[in-house]
C-alpha cells in the first residue's frame, strides 16, 4: 500500500498546472482592449463612433462606451433586423441593445479574421456606422455593399442606407492608418 503525503499531492497538482500552461508568478499578456466612443453633439443632431475605423489583431476586445445620447452597437447581420451580412461568416453577431447613460458600455472579443461593419440602431440612417478589420480584410464586409442582391436566402435583407455607405472609411485607409477618426465631428 502506498501512502501519499500532502506534499506529494501538491507536487503532482503543481506539475499538472504547469502542463496546462500555468506557471506561478508568470504574467500572461492580457487581451488588447480597444475603446470606441459613442458620441453626439450637444443638440443630438450629429452622431458618430470614434474611431469610426479600426484595425486590430484576432483576440482583441472591443469596448463601445456611451459618451452622450442613446446608442447601440449592432453587427450587420441578418439576425439583426434583416440587415445584410457584413461580418465574417463564422463570426458571432452582436447587438448591445440600447445603451442609455454616459459610461454605459458593451464589449465583444473579435477572433475571426475579416471586416466587421456595425451600426447604431437609432442612428444608422444618419451615418452612425463603424468598421473594424481583424487581421486581414476578408469576408462579406470587404465586398461591395450589394454583393448579396439576387442570391438565394437573402430575400428581405435591407440595403445599407446611403448616408451609412458614405460614412464608412475605406478598407485601404484603415489598413494605412490603423485608427480612423471622424473629421470635424462637431460640425
Amino acid at each position: 500500500m502506498t501512502v501519499h503525503s500532502r506534499r506529494d499531492f501538491l507536487k503532482v497538482g503543481g506539475l499538472a498546472l504547469v502542463g496546462l500552461g500555468f506557471v506561478p508568478g508568470r504574467r500572461w499578456p492580457a487581451a488588447a482592449v480597444e475603446i470606441v466612443e459613442m458620441r453626439s453633439d450637444a443638440a443630438g443632431s450629429r452622431v458618430w463612433f470614434d474611431p469610426i475605423g479600426l484595425r486590430v489583431e484576432p483576440g482583441t476586445i472591443v469596448r463601445w462606451v456611451v459618451r452622450e445620447n442613446v446608442h447601440t452597437t449592432t453587427a450587420y447581420h441578418p439576425r439583426n433586423d434583416h440587415h445584410p451580412l457584413r461580418i465574417p461568416e463564422r463570426a458571432v453577431p452582436w447587438d448591445s441593445g440600447y445603451l442609455v447613460n454616459p459610461g454605459d458600455h458593451f464589449q465583444v472579443t473579435l477572433t475571426v479574421p475579416g471586416v466587421y461593419d456595425y451600426y447604431c440602431m437609432p442612428h444608422e440612417g444618419f451615418g452612425m456606422v463603424g468598421r473594424i478589420i481583424v487581421g486581414k480584410p476578408l469576408g462579406p464586409g470587404a465586398q461591395a455593399f450589394d454583393y448579396w442582391t439576387g442570391r438565394a436566402g437573402t430575400e428581405g435583407w435591407h440595403h445599407v442606407p446611403e448616408a451609412a455607405r458614405k460614412a464608412f472609411p475605406s478598407i485601404a485607409r484603415i489598413l494605412s492608418e490603423g485608427r480612423v477618426h471622424v473629421a470635424n465631428p462637431a460640425r
